[in-house]
């Protein structure tokens, strides 16, 4: 070379690139196991922060003997309220357990308060529409206005109470007698005609004042009185338009429930009673049934109105009593011997 210098080789370096050596993807599952712990950790403080002292007693005593209190139960065991004791669904309750059986009682008792509850609604309901009702056709029918005040309309416990009382001036029925006013037959039949398209059943008595009837010696008292009188108001009530069926009780009650005990012989002490009855009350005065067991036969035709008593053959005739010992009757004794070989 001209400048004498000697030339510098030139290195060329070549890399050769190598396959990359492969890797599984086991980090992946160890990062979803890490993430998954984290998240139960996080779950269980949440558990362990919103959880009741009793509660976690009862988790305690749960893992101390898992068969003791999945079976039998004990204090502080959680709030059970299934078949098997030990824990519950319920975490309004600070400590404590509820036995499975108690609520379920507990629940069955809630839920016939709340039926018997609505059903006393619908009831009362039914009571102040019928009282309404009655008020209006008081009202509104001029021939019965002016009796008014002889009509009173009371709600007990037992229903509505409609109450037909004697005046001085006006009475219901003649004296000593169960024939009906004309004025007294309007009322009934307007009342029944109002109470007809009604569910509830009907309870009626009659009741007298404390005058001793005028033909007591005959045995006809106020009790016979107040009966038939009562009676009396039946007719007129199921001929206003009331069903017979819907009677539960018609009574005499003579002057054993005065409405002036002040007075025992005032005029409001006769008066006719119609109570509507709750459901309630008409199932405490439905009567009883029959007894099956009666101790003597039943005959199958009763004797005729005023017919006297045939004693067994043999025996001695039984003493007179009422109207007949009164008249002066007299039986004698070969009578029912006669009757006996005769048949009768």
């Amino acid at each position: 070379m001209a400048d004498g210098k000697k030339l510098q080789p030139i290195i060329v370096k070549r890399i050769k690139k190598s396959a990359h050596v492969p890797h599984g993807g086991a980090w992946k599952i160890a990062y979803a196991d890490f993430v998954t712990a984290m998240m139960a950790f996080f779950l269980l403080m949440w558990l362990l922060g919103s959880t009741s002292r009793g509660e976690l007693n009862g988790i305690a005593d749960y893992f101390n003997n898992p068969v003791k209190v999945t079976l039998m139960g004990g204090v502080g065991t959680g709030n059970s309220d299934s078949i098997l004791p030990g824990g519950g669904r319920d975490l309004s309750q600070t400590s404590g357990q509820v036995a499975g059986g108690e609520a379920e009682r507990a629940a069955r008792l809630m839920g016939a308060q709340m039926a018997r509850a609505e059903l006393a609604r619908k009831e009362a309901q039914r009571i102040d529409a019928l009282e309404k009702k009655i008020t209006e056709v008081i009202a509104q029918n001029a021939s019965i206005a002016e009796y008014g005040s002889q009509i009173q309309l009371e709600k007990t416990g037992d229903g509505l109470q409609i109450q037909i009382m004697d005046t001085q001036n006006r009475p219901m029925f003649d004296v000593g007698s169960a024939l009906v006013k004309p004025h007294m037959r309007e009322i009934l039949r307007e009342i029944g005609a109002a109470i007809g398209d009604m569910d509830n059943r009907i309870a009626l008595s009659g009741h007298t004042d404390a005058t001793p009837y005028g033909s007591g010696t005959r045995g006809y008292s106020n009790w016979e009185l107040s009966s038939d009188r009562a009676n009396a108001s039946r007719r007129e009530l199921v001929a206003g338009g009331m069903s017979d069926d819907k009677l539960v009780r018609v009574e005499g009650l003579a002057s054993s429930r005065l409405h002036d005990e002040a007075n025992p012989t005032a005029a409001a002490n006769r008066r006719i009673s119609i109570m509507v009855l709750t459901s309630e009350a008409e199932q405490r005065l439905l009567p009883m049934a029959a007894p099956s067991n009666v101790p003597f036969p039943i005959p199958e035709t009763a004797p005729a109105p005023g017919a006297l008593p045939v004693p067994a053959p043999g025996a001695a005739p039984a003493p007179l009593t009422g109207p007949e010992a009164a008249e002066g009757l007299q039986i004698s004794p070969e009578l029912p011997k006669t009757l006996a070989q005769a048949g009768g």
